[in-house]
């Protein structure tokens, strides 16, 4: 046992990490398959809205967007974003599609062949309000006097 030996010293070694399989590596939003169930939860989804089969006066009363599904690397859970036009009243939305979460999932396993029909979990998107914020900041006169600043040099 050359390692328990006095003097010894293993501090010498370098440990290569190991390549990782094409399976691991990360992609944006997940792998091609996540993202083609994905899209096909959320044109079902926005299909259901549109035609009117989510029976819920808050889910009648309002226009909402789905503009992403995220879902799970085994597919069984999927993460849906959803926006009611002008971003009034979200947390009503929210519950009205907790409300309707079985029978939403149900229907999906009916328009989607799929092992399982996944699990569904709702959130408001707020990639707009980010957006919107942004470009307030980018309006804003400190920023315009900063770039005017660098326009001059």
């Amino acid at each position: 046992m050359a390692g328990n030996e006095p003097g010894h010293d293993d501090s010498h070694w370098i440990v290569m990490p190991r390549k990782k399989s094409h399976r691991e590596i990360a992609t944006p939003g997940g792998s091609q398959r996540q993202l083609r169930v994905g899209e096909l939860v959320r044109h079902a989804i926005a299909e259901m809205l549109t035609r009117g089969d989510v029976h819920d006066p808050v889910i009648e009363g309002h226009l909402i967007t789905v503009p992403e599904v995220r879902m799970s690397p085994d597919l069984r859970l999927a993460t849906v974003y959803v926006m009611p036009m002008g971003g009034r009243d979200t947390d009503e939305v929210i519950a009205a599609f907790e409300r309707n979460k079985k029978f939403l999932r149900g229907e999906i396993a009916h328009r989607i062949n799929l092992k399982f029909a996944p699990d569904l979990r709702f959130h408001i998107d707020e990639r707009f309000a980010e957006a919107d914020r942004i470009d307030k900041l980018l309006r804003s006169p400190e920023v315009a006097r900063d770039l005017g600043d660098k326009k001059d040099e």
